[in-house]
């Protein structure tokens, strides 16, 4: 697996509201209304990392929990990063049938 190039990233971040580019990582923090919403979209989002073998750093205060994705063994963005982004942003906004 590479890198994604800044352009793929570019384009990839126009669809997933509120994240941003950080480096060689991306990056968006979630506000809930208390502890437990922001502890069961991080165990939600864990089974999705785990099926991915893609995991996260995270640090979740109270009701706030920051994401910071990147791929290490290639020091930089690639697909699997979007792909658990946008599997955290459909927990947050599931589609409707």
């Amino acid at each position: 697996m590479s890198s994604l190039s800044d352009k793929q990233v570019d384009m990839q971040l126009e669809d997933l509201t509120g994240w941003q580019r950080d480096g060689n990582s991306i990056v968006k923090t979630y506000h809930f209304s208390n502890f437990v919403e922001a502890m069961s979209f991080m165990n939600q989002a864990a089974f999705y990392a785990e099926a991915l073998e893609h995991h996260p750093e995270w640090k979740n205060i109270y009701n706030i929990v920051e994401v910071r994705l990147t791929t290490n063994d290639t020091g930089g963005i690639t697909s699997h990063d979007i792909r658990l982004a946008k599997r955290m942003e459909h927990i947050i906004q599931p589609k409707r049938l």
